[in-house]
């Protein structure tokens, strides 16, 4: 072999070999970027975990069997709420029994049972309140939501990408519904299966129009910017509508709040101005049914105020 061509040979790995060298130096500096990286977001969640130590280990995993308890994790994943199932029972149960013990001390023994019963009712209503407020909020960001999207489909983006966009520009609830919607699109769940687990946890007209929306144009391939422009539209106007009418109903809703608490105000009057007149009164059968009938009767004028005031939009 001639002296030249074994030279240029000579070079030429030379120069392949410190280009590999560092090529492999920056993948390797690369690397221990990314697993520092790794290591501070794990050491950041073990912290978030260790500030908020979940208790009743053993009543949440005896629920988790259950359908119950399946169903209460769904509803407690809407209302945003940093409670598992077995720490909200185990609370329900212990309001219940506070007010079953204050009852009894401060108003007569029979109405020990019936302010338990209240006390898990109201638990029951705090947590219908808290997913309802959730979902309002939500609908609140729709056409913000339906905005950026468009936006993002339009630059040329994924619908998988524009809805990992949004999860990251929004803000709660928005953002954190969206974000576990693309946490399951990256994990490999199909847009359809998502978009349904997600109007399960937060159920309404405006986010199943936007769900429908959203698959079918991913499926049929149709014009999703479009679409998206004109739906943002409509869910401002629904939006502002859906504000007044609340705002209409306002002094109703009140009013359907301040009938029972008049009715159980009163018994506190009546055993203010008589010491023990409950406890002779809820004695006889007579009166026992007397109460019973007293408080069925205001927890249908409850249900029946709240049922006249509700506006389907």
């Amino acid at each position: 072999m001639h002296p030249h061509t074994l030279a240029t040979i000579t070079t030429s790995v030379a120069v392949l070999t410190c280009i590999l060298a560092v090529a492999g130096l920056h993948t390797y500096a690369r690397g221990l970027a990314q697993r520092a990286e790794l290591v501070a977001r794990l050491s950041e969640t073990s912290q978030d975990v260790s500030a908020r130590r979940r208790r009743f280990h053993a009543l949440d995993r005896r629920l988790h069997r259950t359908r119950l308890g399946r169903r209460l994790e769904l509803r407690l994943a809407a209302t945003g709420l940093n409670l598992t199932p077995g720490e909200f029972l185990a609370y329900m149960l212990g309001t219940a029994c506070a007010l079953w013990l204050l009852g009894q001390a401060a108003l007569a023994p029979f109405f020990g049972p019936l302010a338990g019963l209240l006390g898990i009712w109201a638990m029951v209503q705090f947590l219908n309140w808290q997913r309802q407020k959730r979902i309002e909020r939500f609908i609140s960001q729709l056409p913000e939501l339906a905005r950026v999207l468009a936006n993002a489909t339009q630059a040329g983006l994924a619908l998988r990408t524009a809805i990992a966009l949004a999860a990251e520009e929004l803000e709660a609830p928005a953002g954190e519904e969206l974000g576990k919607v693309a946490d399951q699109l990256a994990l490999g769940a199909t847009m359809d299966d998502a978009m349904d687990e997600l109007t399960d946890r937060l159920p309404s007209r405006e986010l199943t129009v936007l769900v429908t929306t959203l698959v079918l144009s991913n499926r049929a391939g149709g014009h999703v910017v479009s679409a998206l422009r004109n739906l943002t539209e409509t869910l401002e106007e629904r939006k502002e509508t859906r504000r007044e009418v609340r705002t209409q109903l306002s002094q109703v809703t009140m009013t359907s709040y301040a009938v029972p608490v008049l009715g159980l105000g009163s018994l506190f009057l009546l055993n203010g101005v008589k010491a023990g007149a409950l406890d002779r009164m809820t004695a006889a059968p007579i009166g026992q049914i007397a109460v019973i009938t007293a408080f069925g009767l205001y927890a249908v004028g409850f249900a029946l105020i709240r049922r006249l005031s509700r506006v389907d939009i």
